[in-house]
C-alpha cells in the first residue's frame, strides 16, 4: 500500500543529480522551495499518473466511522483510501483521529508525518517521524522517510544520510535498506560530482 511510506522510487542517476543541486545550494547559501527538490513519487519521474480517489469506499468507510467513531480499523483505512487517493489533508485529518484513539499506532503515526510532508510541511513531518521513532526506535520506514523529508524538504543531507545509514544497519535487505542504500550511493555519488566541478549548482 502507498501509505505504508513514501513512494521512494529512485531512478540511478537522477537521484544523484537531485542531490548534487541539493548539495550546491547548501555551499551556495541560499535557501530554495521544498516544492523544487520533492522526492521522486513513484515511477520514472516523468510517467507519474495522478491517483484517483475510491469515492465508493470512502463512503463505506465514512459510514461506518460515523456509525461507530472508536473504529480504529476503519478510521485507519480511511486515512489510507485519502492517502491513496493523494487526498493528503483528508488523510491527515483521519490519521490524526487514528493516533487519538490508538497513540501508539507507529505505521499510522508515520503516514501523518508523510502526508504533512506532501502538503509542504517539512518541520511537522520530521516532528512527526521523531514520535515514531520514540514508539519505535527502529522503525525503518519512518528513518528512511525521516532521511527523505531531511534530505528534500529540508536540503540536509548529512542528516538524511545517517537516516539512511540507520537503515542499512538494521534492516539491510528489507526493501527499506536497498532504497536507503540507493539513497546513499546517491549522496556519494552527488559528493563526488560536486568535488570534480568547477561551478557548483550552474
Amino acid at each position: 500500500m502507498k501509505a505504508d511510506s513514501i513512494v521512494f522510487t529512485i531512478a540511478g542517476m537522477c537521484f544523484g543529480v537531485i542531490l548534487g543541486w541539493v548539495l550546491a545550494t547548501q555551499q551556495a547559501g541560499p535557501t530554495v522551495p521544498t516544492t523544487a527538490v520533492q522526492a521522486p513519487a513513484g515511477g520514472t519521474g516523468n510517467t507519474q499518473q495522478r491517483a484517483t480517489l475510491d469515492e465508493a469506499r470512502v463512503k463505506e468507510l465514512s459510514a461506518t466511522v460515523a456509525s461507530d467513531p472508536k473504529n480504529t480499523d476503519a478510521t485507519l483505512q480511511l486515512a489510507n483510501t485519502y492517502f491513496d487517493g493523494e487526498r493528503y489533508a483528508d488523510a491527515i485529518k483521519w490519521y490524526e483521529q487514528v493516533l487519538k484513539l490508538d497513540p501508539k499506532n507507529v505505521d499510522a503515526s508515520t503516514d501523518l508525518g508523510v502526508s504533512y510532508y506532501y502538503t509542504d510541511q517539512p518541520d511537522r513531518a520530521l516532528q512527526q517521524f521523531e514520535y515514531s521513532l520514540k514508539l519505535d526506535p527502529s522503525h525503518t520506514k519512518t528513518l528512511l522517510n525521516q532521511g527523505v523529508v531531511m534530505a528534500f524538504g529540508k536540503q540536509d543531507l548529512d542528516g538524511a544520510s545517517a537516516a539512511w545509514q540507520k537503515v542499512v544497519d538494521i534492516a539491510p535487505n528489507s526493501p527499506e535498506g536497498q532504497a536507503a542504500k540507493r539513497a546513499l550511493e546517491g549522496v556519494a555519488a552527488a559528493h563526488r560530482q560536486q568535488s570534480g566541478t568547477a561551478t557548483p549548482g550552474s
